[in-house]
């Protein structure tokens, strides 16, 4: 006979199984009625705040004390994506740099979908095609002599991987990052990352890491100079080309070659994070290309999947991968590399290539900054400095509080933009390099508009 708990626990899978065949019959759904917007509005907030985390809701800026109105995103292409309601947003954030072909593109679409009918995940044991494929295109793609990839899912998994490449490659301990970096939130990647709010909850980190100015190249060869002196020899440089997260801080001139000669005499593996400036969204392929630079590693990430798949990469030359040529199992990933995201990555690179888009990001990035600039020129009190490269611009405000109010306004005129995570005061324009001149012009119009509106605190 069964007990009263046996009861209740076949009463609960049940209610389980029946909140599952509800999700999945919405998910069949191409468009949904009133009634069903309400429903998944108010599951969607109230989940996050029992079940994921209450957080989010409070940093959510679209979401109203009480959950009484939150935008909950349903649907996407092109260049934007649309909320449960309907509302058309044009796509400035880009998932923090992830859709440079743009959302659901129907070549990286098709290539999942075809792979998908096939075979999604590979055993693990036989050598499976499309990884080997992806890694001779990566080769013939990235700078100089890169040439053996590693996949991985993410890009705080690529930096993890390319700080491990960098270790086995010599026993020196020491690792230099740049203040206002950003390179992950592992633990390894945090290490590297800048951030005291982010870095104080998990201190100590990973040994050996030290952290010198960026743009600085006397202070860098100061502390190559000062680890050799205590026997703390420097070991790699892990570097953002074009800095993210600090703000699109832009390098000085001269600055990337002057760190590759300088890890050159100290033969110091370099390290490019360009999980969020690689695959074409700064006008070339990648950042390495603009200041004609050849790193030993470059770690991707991001759009590397084509905003379909999550994907990453870490391409090295064989003087620093070789490493890991005689036991290939030091460092692995259950998914890196599987059939979905090969499939996705090398759509991407076909269509980044294709649609000449790269090119197009320097272009269309040009107008944009110039546009945005006309825009504040009349707002030196509120705008401190609007700066990029292609399309990946910053927009600095003198105030916290003056980018959140314009992030805000942007977001009610159905534009979305957001705050760098390192630089609170600069919020990003990251849209997909699809985006049209229209839409541009749309963008550029709506910033006028509100930042006239905006008061100074």
């Amino acid at each position: 006979m069964s007990t009263k708990t046996e009861v209740k626990n076949n009463e609960q899978v049940e209610q389980v199984n029946e909140y599952i065949q509800q999700v999945l019959a919405l998910i069949e759904k191409q468009e949904v009625t009133a009634e069903e917007a309400a429903w998944v509005t108010k599951e969607t907030v109230d989940n996050f705040r029992d079940h994921v985390n209450p957080g989010f809701l409070s940093y959510r800026k679209t979401v109203t004390e009480g959950g009484q109105f939150a935008a909950v995103e349903w649907s996407d292409g092109g260049s934007c994506f649309t909320d449960i309601n309907g509302k058309k947003y044009i796509d400035c954030l880009g998932g923090f740099g992830i859709y440079n072909v743009g959302h659901r593109h129907p070549k990286v679409v098709k290539a999942v979908t075809d792979q998908l009918n096939r075979q999604a995940l590979h055993s693990q044991d036989l050598l499976d095609p499309l990884r080997a494929m992806l890694a001779k295109i990566l080769a013939d793609i990235t700078p100089g002599d890169l040439q053996y990839s590693f996949f991985t899912n993410s890009g705080t998994e690529s930096v993890e991987a390319a700080l491990k490449l960098a270790k086995m490659y010599s026993d020196r301990s020491t690792i230099i990052s740049t203040t206002r970096s950003f390179h992950g939130k592992s633990l390894g990647s945090l290490s590297g990352t800048a951030k005291g709010i982010f870095r104080k909850p998990f201190l100590p980190l990973i040994p050996g890491f030290r952290h010198v100015p960026y743009g600085d190249i006397d202070m860098m060869r100061k502390t190559f100079e000062s680890c050799a002196f205590v026997g703390e020899d420097v070991g790699a440089v892990i570097l953002e080309p074009i800095q993210g997260e600090g703000g699109i801080i832009i390098p000085p001139q001269d600055y990337l070659k002057q760190v590759r000669e300088l890890c050159d005499e100290y033969d110091v593996v370099l390290i490019f994070d360009e999980v969020q400036t690689g695959m074409g969204r700064t006008g070339k392929m990648f950042a390495a290309e603009l200041y004609e630079v050849t790193p030993d590693i470059i770690c991707l990430a991001k759009a590397f999947g084509g905003g379909v798949m999550p994907a990453g990469a870490v391409v090295a030359n064989e003087k620093v991968f070789k490493n890991l040529f005689d036991n290939p199992f030091m460092h692995t990933t259950t998914f890196g590399g599987n059939p979905l995201a090969c499939a996705a990555a090398i759509a991407t690179i076909g269509v980044l290539i294709e649609e000449n888009l790269p090119e197009r990001a320097a272009e269309v990035g040009e107008y944009f900054l110039k546009g945005l600039k006309e825009a504040a020129a009349e707002h030196g009190d509120k705008v401190l400095e609007i700066r990029g490269q292609g399309l990946m611009i910053g927009i600095e405000f003198h105030k916290d509080e003056i980018g959140y109010e314009v992030s805000k306004g942007m977001f009610d005129h159905g534009i979305l933009v957001a705050g760098t995570l390192v630089n609170s005061k600069t919020i990003r324009i990251e849209p997909p390099l699809t985006i049209s001149y229209e839409e541009v012009d749309t963008v550029i119009n709506t910033f006028k508009e509100v930042l006239a509106k905006v008061a100074i605190q």
